[in-house]
């Protein structure tokens, strides 16, 4: 196959069938999700993750309530069907609002 002139054979090797039919196995997901972490800020908070069936699980704990929904969509955009966040957020970011149940609060200013 050529694409302006060059050609693409030996750039890299076939597809797996998996990748052409644009779904990844548990290893391949779980491997992205490790690298992602690795290079994200979200990192340093030492999270485990396990994909299995295509479910990905995270464990750990954070203090910042933010990294917690950044794990989710980590694993979502690595190719994870499903997510199971089981991460833990400390009572320090509890307290300062934003969980469920608890208002948002919203800073409004004035014209």
């Amino acid at each position: 196959m050529s694409l302006l002139g060059l050609s693409l054979a030996g750039i890299s090797g076939p597809l797996a069938k998996s990748h052409s039919q644009g779904k990844f196995s548990d290893a391949e997901i779980e491997a992205t999700i490790k690298a992602k972490l690795a290079k994200s800020k979200i990192g340093k908070d030492g999270f485990q993750v396990h994909v299995k069936e295509g479910i990905a699980t995270w464990t750990g704990s954070t203090s910042v309530m933010q990294h917690k929904g950044a794990a989710t969509r980590m694993a979502k955009a690595a190719g994870a069907i499903h997510v199971l966040n089981n991460i833990k957020v400390s009572g320090d970011a509890a307290d300062k609002g934003g969980l469920p149940g608890q208002p948002r609060r919203a800073l409004v200013k004035a014209n």
